[in-house]
């Protein structure tokens, strides 16, 4: 197989008046659904983190403003789409709105919207008459607000946030990281990334070429044929080899933890000598939690861009024996500050760590 580099597509990383970025004082805001890893983000970034007051009231209205300056300022904005108990994906949506107008009319000069989980992402096209396109919805309610430039982690489809959006967007990745983590652990092994459905193999392609970079023995590459029909889900054969090999299935979402699931059971069955799973984005503690307990699988990585799921506890470090959470404060935060110094992002999409430059 080629081994040949796919870079990432990265779109122009200057907007208007990007060039004073640097000068603009600018600052990291978030609301206190996501002010831990704001905290995180903001020191990898080296950047101060603005104080905002939240005040909500009887029947569920709620009141959003900074407590400094934001006049002649870039402001990056972070907010996680995915739902709690106390905060829904809708209402986190509604106090994003709310904060990007607030700060527009105080005149801060830009609002860079930081969305590590993106709600919405993956309803990106109409598959049966009437069908909403929810993410150009999304993507008109953010720019309605005002939003001068998204950063996303891992989404569903780039190219249709790419279609969606009228303001630059740049499309960020777990995948670096996890190449790390498992070219860490798994040296001299003979290695095969599994794409659950065939809809992933292009992530699972770009993770095996990153993967070969680290490696000295070849990985391969496969992927499961899925079926659906009428919401149920069946899984087919494993296209390519796994037997006797080390398995690392691939995926951007664990929703219910089912796909995963199956993946790997038939990985097994396969004759897979151990099934690893990693997956950016976790936003159902049940379904995370039902991946880790399942038998068929030896370990689970996966990033804290939901602010971490609830009912987890732990940070950038191995949670338990199978479950290892890495935070993605250091990949944004180097993001942001590479993007104040004029230096390109496309290394942290390719290699991580990444050396200074």
């Amino acid at each position: 197989m080629s081994q040949r580099l796919t870079r990432p597509r990265v779109l122009r990383t200057v907007t208007r008046n990007f060039a004073a970025l640097a000068n603009s004082d600018p600052c990291v805001v978030a609301l206190s659904e996501c002010r831990d890893m704001a905290t995180a983000i903001a020191a990898s970034a080296g950047l101060p983190l603005a104080a905002v007051e939240e005040r909500r009231f009887e029947g569920g209205e709620f009141k959003l403003r900074p407590l400094e300056s934001v006049r002649g300022r870039v402001v990056f904005v972070l907010q996680a789409l995915s739902a709690t108990a106390e905060f829904p994906i809708a209402e986190r949506l509604v106090r994003l709105l709310f904060l990007l107008y607030g700060l527009r009319d105080a005149g801060a000069s830009q609002r860079v919207a930081l969305v590590p989980y993106l709600a919405y992402a993956r309803k990106d096209r109409r598959t049966q008459l009437r069908d909403p396109v929810n993410t150009r919805y999304v993507a008109q309610l953010l720019e309605a607000a005002g939003i001068d430039r998204l950063l996303a982690l891992d989404v569903h489809n780039p190219a249709a946030l790419d279609n969606a959006f009228r303001v630059p967007v740049d499309h960020l990745t777990a995948l670096p990281m996890m190449v790390d983590h498992f070219a860490r652990r798994l040296v001299g092994s003979a290695l095969t990334v599994v794409s659950p459905d065939v809809g992933g193999i292009k992530r699972a392609q770009l993770f095996r070429e990153l993967l070969q970079r680290r490696m000295t023995c070849e990985v391969e590459l496969a992927f499961i044929e899925k079926r659906r029909a009428q919401d149920v889900v069946s899984t087919g054969a494993l296209v390519g080899s796994g037997s006797g090999r080390n398995v690392i299935v691939i995926d951007d979402l664990c929703a219910s933890g089912g796909t995963l699931i199956r993946a790997s059971e038939l990985c097994q069955r396969s004759g897979a000598a151990a099934v690893h799973v990693a997956v950016t984005h976790a936003p159902l503690a049940a379904g995370l939690k039902a991946v880790v307990a399942a038998p068929s699988i030896a370990s689970v990585v996966v990033s804290d861009s939901v602010g971490f799921t609830s009912g987890w506890s732990g940070g950038a470090s191995t949670v338990g024996a199978k479950l290892t959470v890495l935070s993605i404060a250091p990949l944004f935060g180097q993001t942001l500050h590479r993007m104040l110094t004029h230096r390109p992002v496309a290394p942290l999409l390719e290699r991580w760590p990444v050396d200074a430059e």
